[in-house]
């Protein structure tokens, strides 16, 4: 079931174009006079608005569509960037040893002992609010996890015999590690990329929120619960209550299906 919800998530993302009423952030395409409609008011434009309107007269459906499209992009490409420096400095760490494993470590170390949110807020607060930067503060926020995870793992590949065996072949290193150290660390990754998905997309939600997030002119899901906030005491409580459960479904989804994974790949686990 969480893998019917997911895959349902990333269709209607892909396909907000085609199936959203409106374009929320187009101007052309909001009626100001129909702001803070209940949901299952008719529209001026021929349609319902099943969700109702945002106080600025934007369709909360189609405001939910076109925030799922961001929101998956900045948490999946930032999830995959914090993967691969992860698994980069993972191996490199538990390959080579010595000092580079003391200046990685130490930086693993020091980023996973601060607060996740302090150090995407200081991160964003630095480079400032945009897209590309979000994507940026979510990656020094996200790989520190990866490169302890698969230190772990090539630390086990490195005292292997099949890397005894290429080291006595007088193999070179990059071939060692990028042929047969490397390939073997992956799997682990594989396992806590849904799950970093998923923190990502809260992460992003929470910044949004705050106003840290995305540009105004760009949708999200957290930055769609946020307009809702100031009209809760007024009892408009589907501005916020609809991109919320949104927000909700889709990072239980993500774990979900992230766990499910954790537990397929699990070496202990017995067959079925």
């Amino acid at each position: 079931m969480p893998k019917l919800f997911l895959c349902a998530y990333v269709l209607l993302a892909l396909a907000a174009p085609l199936l959203a009423p409106q374009n929320p952030y187009d101007p052309t395409q909001i009626f100001a006079w129909e702001a803070s409609s209940a949901p299952g008011t008719p529209s001026g434009g021929g349609y319902v608005y099943w969700l109702g309107t945002d106080g600025l007269g934007r369709d909360i459906a189609s405001t939910i569509l076109y925030g799922l499209r961001i929101s998956l992009m900045v948490s999946v490409i930032s999830s995959a960037i914090a993967a691969a420096i992860g698994l980069a400095a993972g191996v490199s760490a538990a390959f080579f040893g010595r000092w580079v494993d003391i200046v990685i470590m130490r930086l693993v170390d020091l980023q996973l002992s601060l607060p996740t949110m302090l150090v995407a807020l200081i991160a964003i607060v630095t480079l400032g609010p945009s897209i590309d930067r979000i994507i940026l503060a979510l990656v020094i926020v996200q790989w520190a996890a990866y490169a302890r995870m698969v230190r772990g793992v090539a630390l086990g590949e490195r005292g292997k015999p099949y890397v005894d065996a290429a080291r006595l072949l007088r193999l070179p290193t990059h071939r060692i590690l990028f042929r047969h150290v490397l390939p073997n660390s992956v799997p682990p990754v594989v396992t806590l990329i849904p799950i970093e998905i998923g923190h990502a997309i809260a992460l992003e939600a929470t910044l949004s929120f705050l106003g840290l997030g995305v540009p105004v002119d760009k949708p999200s899901l957290g930055s769609a619960v946020a307009n809702g906030f100031q009209y809760l005491l007024t009892g408009q409580y589907w501005i916020s209550l609809f991109p919320g459960l949104a927000l909700f479904g889709l990072i239980a989804s993500i774990n979900f299906v992230g766990e499910d994974l954790r537990r397929r790949l699990d070496p202990r686990r017995e067959p079925q």
